[in-house]
């Protein structure tokens, strides 16, 4: 069990995601979106604009019950919070709430891999009551599943949650003619195996025609730095990617998301923290795993 506990937070760019995925944080002043109680934290932003007011969806995590949900965060034009609230829980941890607008319908697909697969869901009540609408079983279960639609087809980019290298390595690809599937495991993967590029860490973007991803690197620790992945041949039997520099947050131990919000982008950075109150909170959970 790490002694270092990762604790992340949620921020906003007025640049759109296509530049900072060219250029990098450098120069741009971040808004921070909502300061958190010790030991818990807000990570994996995506947003939507509605009614000039701007939809965060993140994991909320606590490490007293080290269980993640997904709350809404909703701000007004100036970046204020006006509300916030859980919106969706399951009896496993959620994280990395992914938004899709398609068809008059916004649904989510929150990362649930220990549920066995990935699950889509659609607003019945936007912000606030979210409906299933599918599960959707791969070649593995998937870890931050990122779906886009492009020419003419979606595409699911993950990584399987089967080894701990896996899980930060190992690209994965699915395509469907509907977001709702069925959805087809591509039958090279992992078409990609690199610490530095393979793990999802945002909304994929079209940056001079061509499909950019928003890649973690992994290599130092845990979503470490984005890495843009530029896919240059992407078909139902070929995957050819070429990676981007390495993007960091100035003085972070972390940076792991690039969310596409309208002109805003989206973002996430972590430190590093241990105390005695969270020491305390490991060997309280050690206790309650040996004695259940």
């Amino acid at each position: 069990m790490p002694l270092k506990k990762d604790i992340w937070r949620i921020g906003a760019v007025r640049a759109p995601a296509a530049e900072i995925l060219r250029s990098g944080l450098s120069g741009y002043d971040v808004t921070w979106l909502c300061d958190m109680p010790p030991l818990t934290f807000l990570a994996d932003p995506f947003g939507v604009w509605r009614n000039e007011k701007l939809y965060v969806f993140a994991e909320a995590y606590d490490y007293r019950d080290r269980h993640g949900v997904i709350e809404v965060l909703i701000f007004d034009a100036s970046l204020r919070l006006v509300e916030r609230r859980e919106v969706l829980r399951e009896p496993w941890h959620l994280s990395y709430p992914f938004i899709v607008e398609t068809d008059g319908e916004t649904y989510m697909m929150p990362e649930g891999f220990r549920s066995g697969c990935a699950s889509l869901y659609r607003a019945a009540e936007f912000p606030h009551r979210w409906e299933l609408v599918r599960r959707i079983t791969l070649d593995e279960a998937p870890i931050d599943a990122t779906p886009v639609f492009h020419n003419g087809m979606w595409w699911m980019f993950y990584t399987p949650a089967t080894t701990r290298e896996a899980k930060v390595s190992a690209l994965h690809v699915a395509f469907a003619p509907r977001l709702e599937g069925p959805w087809t495991p591509h039958p090279n993967n992992p078409v990609r195996r690199d610490p530095s590029s393979s793990r999802p860490g945002g909304t994929p973007v079209v940056i001079d025609g061509a499909l950019v991803i928003p890649m973690q690197d992994c290599r130092v620790t845990y979503g470490g730095a984005i890495r843009p992945l530029t896919v240059t041949r992407l078909t139902a039997t070929d995957f050819e990617a070429v990676p981007g520099k390495v993007l960091t947050a100035p003085g972070a131990a972390g940076f792991h998301t690039v969310a596409s919000a309208g002109a805003l982008t989206l973002i996430d950075t972590k430190r590093f923290h241990i105390s005695p109150a969270s020491l305390a909170l490991d060997v309280r959970h050690v206790f309650r795993k040996a004695f259940r």
